[in-house]
C-alpha cells in the first residue's frame, strides 16, 4: 500500500483555491446578469471533491512518507505551500455554510487556527533572518497575506464582522510589509530560475482578494456601490495582471507542470471583484470590462484544469514515491 500511495506536493491544494476562485466569477455573474447559478454550483461541487482527494493524500503522506513530508515543510520554498492547506479548507468552510451554518463554522475555526498559528511561525522564520535571499519569492505571501485576507472574507461570509475586519487588517499590513521585500529582491538579486518563475502569478493575489474580502466586509453582492478603496485595489491588480503579461515569454520558460496554477487564483479573485462591482452598481466601461474579465478568468481556469487532466491521464501528475525522492 505504501508504494502506491502517491506523494503529493501541498501546492497542489492551488488547484482547490483556483476552482472556487472560477466558481465564485460566476456566482458573481449571477447578480450582475442573471446568469445561470448551474454553473457555479457544478465548478464547487468539483472543487470540494478535489479538496478532499487531496486532504486525505496529504493525510497519508504524513502517515506513509513522513521523510518527505518533513523535508517539505522545512523547505525555504516549499514551506510556504503548505499553508494553502489551511487556505483552501477556509474556502471550503463558506461552502459548506449552504448545507450546515454549525458544521462552516466549525471547519473555519480548524483552519482558521491552523493557518494563522502556521502563519505566525513563518513570519517568526522571516524576522530570525534565517532564510537566503534567493529563495525569497512571492510563495513567501501565502503563510500571512493569503491565510489571513482568506480567513477575513471567510469571516464576513459566515457573519463575524468584526473578526473580519481584524484579519482583514493583519493581512493587509502583512502584504504591505512583503510587497517591497519580493520586489526589492526581483529587481536586484539573481533572476528566478525557470522552475520557480511561475510563482509570479501569486503577486496578482493580494490586491485581489483584499478587494474581495473588502467587498464582503461591506455588504457582500447586496453592499452599496464599491467605493474607492475597491477601485483601488482593482486598479492595481490590473496593473500587476499588465506587468504579468509583459513577462509572459519568460514566465513560461518550462513545460506546463501543476505549478502554473499560482495564476489561478489572484485572475479568479480580480475578475471575481470586477465582476460583483458591477452587480454592486458600477456601470459604463465597468459592464464590459467585467464580461472581459469574467471570459479571461475562465478561460484560464478551462485551460489549467485540461493541462492538469492530461497530466492525470498521461501519469504525470502524481508521483510515485520513487519518482518523487529521485525528482526531489
Amino acid at each position: 500500500m505504501k508504494s502506491r500511495v502517491p506523494v503529493i506536493p501541498a501546492s497542489l491544494f492551488g488547484i482547490v483555491l483556483g476552482l472556487i476562485a472560477l466558481g465564485d466569477c460566476w456566482r458573481a455573474a449571477h447578480f450582475a446578469w442573471e446568469t445561470s447559478p448551474t454553473i457555479p454550483d457544478a465548478i464547487m461541487v468539483v472543487a470540494e471533491v478535489v479538496w478532499a482527494v487531496l486532504v486525505l493524500l496529504f493525510a497519508a503522506k504524513w502517515v506513509l512518507h513522513r521523510d518527505a513530508a518533513r523535508a517539505e515543510i522545512e523547505h525555504p520554498v516549499q514551506s510556504s505551500f503548505v499553508s494553502l492547506i489551511a487556505v483552501s479548507t477556509l474556502l471550503i468552510s463558506y461552502l459548506v455554510d449552504e448545507k450546515s451554518h454549525h458544521a462552516a463554522v466549525v471547519i473555519f475555526a480548524i483552519a482558521l487556527i491552523g493557518g494563522v498559528a502556521y502563519g505566525a511561525n513563518f513570519a517568526a522564520r522571516l524576522r530570525r533572518g534565517e532564510l537566503d535571499p534567493t529563495t525569497l519569492t512571492p510563495a513567501v505571501y501565502l503563510p500571512t497575506v493569503a491565510t489571513n485576507l482568506v480567513a477575513s472574507f471567510a469571516a464576513a461570509f459566515l457573519g463575524f464582522h468584526s473578526l473580519a475586519v481584524l484579519l482583514f487588517g493583519a493581512g493587509l499590513l502583512s502584504w504591505l510589509m512583503l510587497e517591497s521585500q519580493i520586489g526589492f529582491r526581483l529587481a536586484f538579486n539573481t533572476s528566478l530560475p525557470p522552475g520557480l518563475r511561475p510563482t509570479m502569478g501569486i503577486l496578482l493575489a493580494p490586491p485581489s482578494v483584499a478587494c474581495m474580502a473588502y467587498l464582503f466586509i461591506t455588504g457582500g453582492p447586496k453592499g452599496p456601490k464599491p467605493d474607492n478603496v475597491v477601485l483601488g485595489l482593482i486598479g492595481y491588480g490590473l496593473f500587476i495582471l499588465l506587468v504579468l503579461i509583459r513577462d509572459l515569454r519568460w514566465l513560461l520558460k518550462q513545460p506546463f507542470n501543476t505549478s502554473y496554477w499560482a495564476f489561478s487564483f489572484g485572475v479568479g479573485a480580480l475578475a471575481f471583484d470586477i465582476v460583483l462591482a458591477r452587480a454592486r452598481g458600477m456601470s459604463g466601461f465597468f459592464d464590459w470590462m467585467a464580461k472581459a474579465s469574467l471570459a479571461v478568468a475562465t478561460l484560464v481556469i478551462v485551460a489549467l484544469t485540461i493541462a492538469t487532466l492530461w497530466q492525470l491521464i498521461t501519469g504525470r501528475l502524481l508521483k510515485s514515491p520513487a519518482t518523487a525522492a529521485a525528482t526531489s
